[in-house]
């Protein structure tokens, strides 16, 4: 009995380090005998703070119903994004989901998030605080959420192109100290 309480507890404290945004709800109508039955679908980004973040789709009869199993799918789907000082990408990247298209920038600091709905509820639960995201073509959060999350997945940190090329991550960044100090002589 103890030990169920000590896992509910470690379960619950788990649970609040994660921070929880709904991004869209989209209610449904299933027409019957009797009249229209509602359903609803929720879209949760759920994320640290500190790098992890995931998304979920939840459908149920009842909004909060359908949020909760969104937010069980997103903690389940967590991805682990490298952040630049812990507060923006290491470098530019693309993403795309079916028509869905993301451009991500990296920032200086004090740019603050500037993106858009779906985009910048994945960016405040990520805890990043500088970027510049655009999206093109379709607008739907759905869309937009995969394409962003696809974008993030192609993020790599200086220590992981250093392992990958077997050299030193302070030759690599060495080498990129070099190339701006040949675009500042030309």
């Amino acid at each position: 009995m103890a030990r169920e309480r000590e896992h509910g507890r470690d379960r619950e404290e788990r649970d609040n380090e994660f921070v929880d945004k709904l991004v869209h709800i989209n209610r449904v109508a299933k027409v019957v005998k009797g009249g229209r039955r509602f359903g609803f679908a929720a879209l949760v980004v759920v994320g640290d703070q500190k790098g992890r973040v995931g998304f979920g789709h939840g459908k149920a009869r009842e909004v909060p119903e359908a949020i909760r199993k969104a937010t069980d799918a997103a903690k389940r789907g967590l991805i682990r994004v490298p952040l630049r000082e812990g507060r923006t990408l290491h470098h530019d990247v693309h993403g795309r989901h079916g028509a869905g298209k993301v451009i991500l920038r990296s920032a200086p600091a004090g740019t603050g998030i500037i993106a858009g709905g779906p985009m910048r509820a994945i960016f405040e639960t990520l805890g990043m605080h500088d970027v510049v995201a655009k999206s093109q073509g379709s607008s739907n959060p759905y869309n937009m959420i995969r394409a962003t999350f696809d974008a993030l997945k192609q993020e790599d940190s200086p220590r992981a192109v250093a392992a990958r090329r077997t050299m030193k991550v302070s030759v690599l960044q060495g080498r990129r100290q070099g190339v701006d100090a040949d675009a500042v002589d030309a």
